[in-house]
């Protein structure tokens, strides 16, 4: 599994490091949610299912 985040779509309303605080955080820099472990964990798929603009990706 590979997370990632597509920074330009991310609107920072801070579901996905709610949700999942072991892979994303919130970057106080941009704003915007970062990941900061790419290889995912159980709840990468809830906060990716729950982010309101579908910027979070998820690959096999």
């Amino acid at each position: 599994m590979r997370v990632s985040v597509i920074k330009e779509e991310c609107i920072g309303c801070g579901v996905c490091a709610q949700i999942c605080p072991e892979v994303f955080t919130m970057d106080d820099d941009e704003g915007v949610s970062k990941v900061i472990r790419p290889e995912g964990g159980d709840c990468a798929q809830e906060a990716a299912d729950s982010c309101p603009v579908a910027c979070i990706v998820i690959e096999d």
